[in-house]
Formats: structure tokens, sequence, C-alpha cells
């Protein structure tokens, strides 16, 4: 068996709406197609034996045990790659799991789709998943610990922090989106102008001056001095040699921690000899130019977390320590602390693994101890000399007992600093009484302070302390969203696309979209090519400047990654037609709906449905959606429409030549579509469509229709309004219309208009696209004989796995189904062919460019007409 692709969706996709984060594997059985793990002799017995933790998976049976009966009964080794995947993330810490495995229309193909927590490691569990089924097959031995060793360490480099998870999650609890932008800590929460941005504990709120205050510990400590707030006595040197005038001048025992230092780096604690400091001063001169010498003042370390100014959690930190028995070694001590589940690789439980390192063996030395010592019973050893979470340190939750003065000295401590989220580092016996009281004093301010130790304490109550972020980033009537509509269907999006921008902009705001030809913000093109996937969405959800999106959505982009947003406010779908068959496994006009309703399934509950009445398939997907929904159609008699308002429906038609709206069984016209310029006149009835869904969707929004009539009427059809749809180009003698019509709907939707132009003679300029049917290729090259009396094809790209005569064949066929004696010139070079069509143009004759033939097509018609007006 082979992996053929996998595929990371990240977004709302055809597999789920709700479960955004999933794998899809494309895995092609090869021979084991035809052996299914029953006849594959102790493959059952050897993955119960390899991961007896699998036992837990219910499988269709609904009991533990159920998969293993499945493989016993009988499955195929997609189903079982599938349940690996997701078990072994599980082992490696992130549990998860939801799948499907489904066969495609090509026997041996399957898709196997499973969730992840963490994008690679997701990646990671596809590809082991299929080696450790193989390994099984071929009853050859597996180092499963490697992979799920592996896995926590791709965790560790790729996920989010505990502090900065914790954030995201509480975001995401109240709806509010995020996007992560950089492969670190730095998220924006909120979409275009609402968007607030955060690195782990610091915001965008967070003052710059502060975190320069709390980053130099001297300049905190004469501010909090000055500001009459207890802090340990000492001095900054630099130099080595006023190092023990220094000693003497602070006294017995000592402190040496590095200026800028953090997380306890480069600290030694309770020196007491000259020569014990001249070891720790060089220690920490490793992380600082200049040291900072202060009093050992003796007590509980103490953190107490200040968010907005209000103390919302405190906790007593204890280093990392063994306590002795009298049999065991120091290392042997730790290697059973170790196995507490609470403790875990990096970030992955409440507590991080004990490490020995240099610290370590320092303190051991200073009691003249090796970690071959055994300690007595009842004998705390200490092994960090700072109380760090991220060192094996530990923290119990002191949150209720702090003195209300203490309370009132840290919040003043973060207005002195100026930091809107600080952790502040206190040694006092005890938090119950005044630190005036009890001797104790402030060690430290820190800016960006870690959560873990109030989120996941090792005793006594958990704090969500991200509640108060984001409390403070969004508080109560302060948006995180704009209004998003997203656009989807067969043909007609784009020109949807833009006509809804044009109206959202007209009425004052300023609108980022994406279309066929590239992204806009407030009209300006930002980035030219076809923009209708996820990272394009993404884009325009950046944009701080963005009130109002508007988003192409195509079939593509939702296969390869699902959608680039969690939700919309409005989803449209403009028609389902045949195109794009046979490619990703659409097959058919149902497949490519289920692709298309994943637009419809994001929308919100209390959000609106536009789909198009005339098509049935838009109408299947108005059944089963689960918010608002609302039609449009060419015909006021249409049952749907009549059912739909019967019902006390909204929906916008076309009657008596008025765009219409209709609720209930009272209409709204909105304007007449000889006065809409896109409409031709009203000679073009798939503008009218697509008129009509702008409209529904703008009026549903909040528009009034007066003002959706004045943009209506200034939307012009052009190269700069509507690139590549309905562009008519008017020469002294001849007329050019460009459209990139590529499919047989779109191709029949430009012969219904052409029947209403007078022309001499009609001349075509068609080419194939090689990644659709031949009967999509040849139908398109029918409907072209139908309408033209002269076509020029031109295959000069588009060929997309196929050979350029290939294409030529096809469109020779189609087109001499209809008349074998029409008038054909192929030319394949695009210049050479567009120089010819209008060299040869005869007077009053109409030449018609379908599908983005012509390389660059308006620009080189564009420059013909500027040297004809120039001549």
């Amino acid at each position: 068996m082979k992996i053929s692709n996998i595929q990371v969706l990240r977004g709302p996709n055809i597999w789920s709406i709700s479960r955004k984060k999933l794998i899809q594997m494309r895995l092609d059985l090869e021979e084991l197609e035809q052996r299914p793990t029953n006849v594959i002799d102790g493959f059952g017995e050897r993955l119960e034996k390899l991961i007896p933790s699998m036992f837990s998976h219910r499988c269709s049976k609904g009991v533990e045990g159920g998969f293993f009966a499945r493989v016993k009964e009988g499955t195929w080794m997609g189903h079982v790659i599938e349940h690996i995947a997701l078990e072994i993330q599980t082992i490696a810490g992130m549990e998860t799991g939801f799948g499907r495995t489904r066969q495609t229309k090509t026997e041996g193909i399957y898709n196997v789709v499973f969730s992840y927590l963490e994008e690679k490691v997701g990646v990671y569990a596809a590809e082991a998943a299929v080696n450790i089924a193989q390994a099984l097959i071929d009853n050859v031995e597996y180092d499963l610990e490697h992979d799920i060793r592996r896995m926590k360490e791709i965790r560790e480099l790729e996920a989010l922090g505990p502090s900065t998870g914790s954030i995201v999650e509480e975001a995401v609890s109240r709806s509010i989106p995020w996007i992560r932008l950089n492969k670190s800590s730095l998220v924006q929460l909120g979409y275009g102008k609402n968007q607030v941005r955060f690195r782990a504990t610091m915001t965008e709120k967070t003052s710059s001056i502060a975190v320069d205050i709390a980053s130099n510990k001297e300049e905190t400590k004469r501010l909090l001095t000055e500001a009459a707030i207890p802090v340990a006595s000492g001095v900054t040197i630099s130099n080595p040699d006023d190092l023990e005038a220094s000693v003497k001048k602070v006294g017995f025992p000592l402190v040496f921690k590095p200026l800028d230092g953090n997380h306890g780096k480069g600290a030694t604690i309770n020196v007491k000899t000259l020569e014990a400091a001249k070891a720790a001063f060089e220690y920490a001169k490793t992380y600082s130019r200049r040291v900072i010498i202060e009093k050992f003042i003796t007590g509980y370390d103490f953190r107490v977390l200040v968010i907005d100014h209000k103390v919302v959690a405190a906790a007593q930190r204890d280093p990392a320590h063994v306590k002795g028995n009298g049999i065991h070694t120091i290392q042997e001590l730790i290697d059973k602390e170790n196995e507490d589940p609470r403790r875990g690789y990096g970030h992955e439980n409440v507590l991080t693994e004990i490490s020995v390192d240099r610290d370590t063996l320092d303190l051991l030395a200073k009691k003249e101890y090796t970690l071959e010592t055994i300690p007595e019973k009842g004998e705390v050893v200490y092994l960090k000399s700072t109380a760090n979470l991220s060192t094996g340190g530990t923290s119990i939750d002191v949150t209720d007992v702090v003195h209300p003065q203490n309370i009132f000295i840290c919040e003043r401590i973060s207005r002195v600093i100026g930091l809107d989220i600080c952790g502040i580092d206190i040694m006092a016996q005890n938090l119950t009484q005044p630190l005036t009281e009890n001797g104790g004093v402030v060690l430290e301010v820190n800016a960006a302070p870690g959560f873990r130790m109030h989120l996941a304490p090792s005793e006594g109550l958990p704090r969500n302390v991200a509640a108060s972020v984001i409390d403070m980033l969004y508080p109560q009537g302060k948006l995180s969203q704009i209004p998003i509509i997203a656009v989807t269907g067969t043909n007609g999006k784009t020109t949807t696309t833009r006509l809804i921008a044009h109206i959202v902009r007209s009425n004052g705001k300023r609108v980022g979209f994406t279309t066929s030809d590239g992204i806009y913000v407030h009209n300006t093109m930002l980035m030219q090519g076809d923009t209708t996937g996820p990272v394009s969405a993404e884009f325009i959800l950046k944009d701080p400047t963005v009130e109002f999106a508007v988003l192409e959505t195509a079939r593509g982009g939702i296969l390869r990654s699902g959608l680039g947003f969690n939700a919309c406010d409005i989803g449209v779908v403009t028609n389902i037609q045949e195109d794009h068959l046979g490619i990703s496994d659409i097959h058919n006009l149902d497949d490519l709906t289920r692709v298309k309703e994943v637009v419809i399934g994001a929308v919100r509950r209390k959000g609106w449905a536009v789909l198009n009445a005339d098509n049935g398939y838009c109408v299947k997907i108005g059944r089963d959606a689960r918010c608002n929904v609302a039609y449009f159609s060419m015909d006021e008699n249409n049952p749907v429409i009549k059912d739909h308002c019967k019902k006390g429906g909204i929906a916008a038609i076309y009657e008596n030549g008025y765009i219409t709206i209709k609720t209930g069984d009272w209409k709204l016209r909105v304007d007449k579509a000889t006065h809409i310029p896109l409409t031709f006149g009203g000679s073009v009835n798939f503008m009218i469509q697509n008129v009509l869904a702008a409209t529904l969707a703008a009026y549903l929004w909040g528009y009034k229709p007066e003002d959706i009539r004045l943009s209506l009427e200034t939307f012009i059809p052009s190269a700069a309004h509507t690139p590549g749809r309905m562009n008519v180009f008017r020469f002294k003698d001849f007329k050019v219309l460009v459209d990139f019509a590529h499919n047989p709907d779109g191709f029949n939707g430009v012969k219904a208009y052409l029947q209403s132009v007078e022309a001499t003679k009609h001349v075509g300029i068609i080419s194939g696209t090689g990644d659709r049917r031949d009967e999509d290729i040849m139908e398109t090259a029918r409907i072209a004989a139908q309408m033209f009396d002269k076509i020029y094809i031109c295959q000069e790209k588009y060929l997309r796995g196929r050979q350029q005569q290939e294409l030529i064949d096809l469109l020779v066929k189609g087109i001499h189904d209809v008349d074998p004696n029409k008038e054909i010139v192929i030319n394949n070079k695009s210049t050479e062919c567009l120089e010819d069509a209008i060299n040869t143009a005869i007077k009053g004759s109409y030449i018609t460019i379908l599908s983005n033939t012509i390389d660059n097509t308006i620009q080189r018609v564009t420059e013909h007409l500027d040297r004809e007006l120039e001549s």
C-alpha cells in the first residue's frame, strides 16, 4: 500500500463543519484491497500486543473492544490505519477521536480522515500509522516509542504554549475567531478592524515602556522603592573587582541573578561564602553583563498574577525537589518522581519532568551530595534554585487567602510599572499577613508571566486566568467579528461577489473581497491571481482596515484545505452545474453539491442561505440548511418560491422586468432590469440571476432598497469592474466580447445573449481545459458550433496533464457533431490567433473570446482598440 496524498484541512470541510482540524490521507491499498484483516495471519493479535490501549476504541460495535472485534471479523486496512493514527496521537498526549474512512469510486483507493490537535503531528501520525500497519502485516518489529517520542518533540516545537493556548481556548469558548500569525506565539483574535493581537501573555495593550522597565530589575527595584513598596536590599555590579565590597555591603546570605534574566536562568540562591559568591557571579554573567546581588530572604516563593490591574490569582511555588526515604539514591528518587503521570515532556502535562543540570549539581555539591547519595527518610533535597514550573517546580494555589493589603500592594505595583498583565514574585513566610508585617519583599515584576501554575496547580483550585485576559481585550459590547458574506456556485461567483462588494462599499463600508482574479481591499487590487481559497480569505480577515468581507469561495479550496473562516453571516450559492467533474472524487452533481453546501453549513444559525430556486441542487441544500433560507428565481411562479413565500419566506424574483424582493405576499420592487448596466438592457439572463443573488444578500444584511438600487445602477460591466465577465469592446467596424465562460452552462449563457445581438458574422475563439471530462469539453464545442459561424481553436495552455492535440481533437469532434462543415481555424499561438481574428473581421461582425483562451486577453484586446483610436 502507498500514500498518494496527505491534505491538512483547517476549516469547515466536506467531512465535518464543526471539526475543522482534519487530516485527509488518500491511501492506495494495492493488493491489500483483496486482503481484509481476518485473512492476514496473526495481524489482530500483533496489533493488540503493540497497541493494547486501542481496546478502548468502540468502533461501530459501540462497546469497548469493538474495534478489535471488527479486526477479527475482517475490516480493510484503511479503517485500521485511521484508528492507529488516532491512538498514537492519544498516547503522545494529544487525545482526539474523530475519524472516517471511505472508499472512493476507484477500487482500492480510500480517503482516510482523522482529527488532529497539532498539524505536523497529524501528518506524522498519518505516515506512521501506515508504517505501523505494514510492519504488523509483515510481522516485523516496530519501534513505537520512537514515533511517540517524535510526536511529542514536534508538539513542543509547534504547539502554542500553555499560556497562549489557554487564551485561545477561552476565546474559542466565546466564539471569538483566532489566527496564528507566526510559528511561535503571535496570535490574532477577531477579524478585520475588530482584531486584537497578543504574543504569549503580552497584548497590544501592553506598554513597551513597561516591558522595558520590568526587564531591567535595577530600574524596577528603584521605582518600587520610591513608591514605598518593600523590596530586597542589594546592588548591581558588572566588574568582578567590585564583588567583594558589594558582598560585604549587602551581607550573607545572598542571591545572585542576571540583570536581564528570566525564568530563573543564571540565578544562584543562599550564597554564604566568598568563594561561592565568585562562582555565582560568573554563572550570572553568562546571561547578562550586569549582575544583581541581593539579600537572601528566607520564606516561601509566591507568584501573584495581576491582569488589567486586578489580582486574579496567587500561587506558592516550590522548586523541584525530592523527599528521601533512606533507601533510594537522589537519581532514583528523581526517576521515580518523573513517573508521576502529572509530569510530562515540556508543557504536555500539569508538571514538567525534572532534569539534572548545572544548577542541580551545584545545589547538591553545596550539601556535599551527588546523584548517588541516599538522603535520610523525610529529608527534602532541592534540585533547582528557582521555583519555575518549566524546570520541574510545583505550585499551590493560595488565591483565596491573600491579605487585602497585599492585594492592594500588587495592584498598585502593576500601575507603578505600567503592565496590563504582570507576574509579581514575592518572598515571604506567607501572604495571609501584610508584607509590611511579616518582612516579605517583592523580588521581581515580570512581563509576559506564565499562566500554567494558575491554570493547573499541583494543589488547590485551578484558576481560569485567561478569562480575565479576554475580558480585558474584549469588554462587554466590543465586537470581535466583521460581517462575512461567502459566495460559491459553479457560474456567476465572481460577478456576484463583486456586485455585493460594490453595494457594501457604496454604503460606506471599507470592504475586502476575494475573486478568481485577485484580492481587493476597498477596490484596490492587492494580489493578482485566482484567490478563491482559504489563504486568500484569511488575507482579508487579517487586514485591520477591513470592515466587511465578501469572499468568493471555490470548490478547489474547500477540497484542499476547508474554508478559511469558521462561520459566515450569509452564504450564497449561485447555481450548481456540470463543471470540474471527475476531479478530486467529484464525479457527479450530487458530489459537487456536497462540496458547495459546506459554505451553507458554515452560516450562523441566525444567518441566511441565499439559494437559486431554479436549480434543484440548490433547493436540496436549502432543505437541509440549519440557518434561515431565502431563494432567488427568474420565475415568480416557481413552485419553490410560491411555497416558500406562502410560509412567510423572503425571496428575490424577476417579474415584469423588475428585480423584486418578495416577503410573504408583499412585493418590493428594487429596480427595473433595463436600468441596471450589468444586465445589458435586461438581455443577459445569467447576469440578471447574479443581480438577484446580490440584491437578496444585501437586502438580508439590512441595506435599504433605494441604496441597493443606486449601487446596481452604478455598477458598470467593464474590464475594471468585471474583468472577463461580458466585457464588450467596440471597434469601428466590429465588436469584441470577452467572457471567461469555461463550462457548458457558461457557454449557454453567452449563447443566449448572442441570440439578441445583430451581427453580420459571429466569430468565436475557444479552447479546452485538460482537467475536464471528455464529454464536458465536447459539449462546450457543440454549443460553440451553434452560436458561431467561424471558430478559432487556440489550445495554447490549460493542458493540465493532457496532450495538446488530444484537446483539439475533442473540440473538433464536438463541433462536427453539430456541423461537419463548420469553418474551423486552428492556431495555438494566442498572439497570432487574436491578430488574425481582428485583422480579418468583416464589418458588423461580432468576435467572442471564451475561456480565457488568449493570454492576458483583456490587455491585448485593449491594446488593439487603443491602436485603432490612435490611427
